[in-house]
């Protein structure tokens, strides 16, 4: 390409030397005015980012007991219907809540709204469209996220996020260790690659079914190779999916002290409790 052709950057205007000076000087004083305003944001902007939310509002019921473990009660404006519906000993009935509408959602003018990331799709996207803030945080299916999703659940409340309990150092069982079946609605066991798996191991129990999942169980192979133990994991109240924990040959392969028993609740969410059922599994090994 002849040098004619290439790019020449265009010349300044014709004006004195002091007058070229003055206008550059004050080009680069503007530059480094805006580029302190970008950085620092302000003041205003400064101070929203500082101040935690003030009106927190639950979409699903693991997140109603997040916050019912970690905030103030006078910054929820609102916790889901759900926990009404499943109620738990710990939380009272002074907790707020909402109906689970659009309409009464907006109207507790939440600074933050707080949901898992199955639960409300609907209704969440309406209130993003709105303008309201909505962080959804994904459930933990490890142990180790348990400590993550805490430690971020802190910090979207203001809180310091060092006052997530830290996970335990994973564990595993010794091979001779006791074989515990952990035991659901309608005959169904949990196996392997399940969240609950991990914690049966942690707490140093082998688990009784080597299958990957949910499993339908048999009875003929319970009753020909028992386990050492089973935790009942389901709620307490007379239903037919239930029966399958009173079947004779159950009660027959099972020695009485080998009949196990947790808070429920604490198996239906990830979270800071979840610790504390590692530790009660791991005493019943002794």
């Amino acid at each position: 390409m002849s040098k004619h052709l290439r790019h020449q950057p265009p010349a300044e205007p014709n004006l004195p030397t002091p007058v070229r000076a003055g206008a550059r000087g004050r080009l680069r004083w503007g530059v480094s005015c805006l580029t302190v305003a970008l950085l620092l944001g302000g003041p205003a902007a400064s101070t929203a980012a500082a101040e935690p939310p003030q009106r927190i509002v639950s979409l699903d019921l693991c997140m109603d007991w997040a916050l019912a473990q970690h905030a103030d009660p006078a910054r929820v404006a609102a916790l889901s219907p759900l926990h009404l519906r499943y109620p738990i000993h710990w939380i009272d009935d002074h907790w707020p809540s909402h109906d689970g509408s659009l309409e009464q959602v907006v109207g507790l003018q939440p600074d933050l709204v707080l949901t898992g990331q199955y639960s409300a799709l609907m209704l969440r996207e309406r209130l993003r469209s709105l303008g309201h803030r909505v962080e959804v945080l994904p459930l933990p299916s490890t142990l180790a996220q348990v400590e993550s999703y805490e430690r971020r659940l802190l910090e979207l409340m203001g809180r310091d996020p060092q006052l997530a309990q830290p996970a335990p150092v994973p564990r595993t069982p010794q091979p001779d260790a006791k074989r515990l079946l952990l035991l659901g609605s309608n005959a169904i066991g949990t196996g392997r690659d399940t969240f609950e798996h991990q914690i049966i191991e942690q707490a140093g129990w082998r688990n009784y079914l080597t299958d990957s999942g949910h499993v339908q169980l048999d009875l003929e192979r319970i009753a020909s190779d028992p386990p050492d133990a089973i935790l009942f994991a389901a709620p307490e109240h007379q239903a037919l999916a239930n029966r399958f924990a009173e079947h004779p040959v159950l009660r027959r392969s099972i020695p009485e002290g080998g009949w196990l028993s947790t808070d429920y609740w604490r198996w239906q969410c990830p979270g800071p409790w979840t610790w504390d059922l590692i530790r009660q599994l791991n005493q019943w090994l002794d």
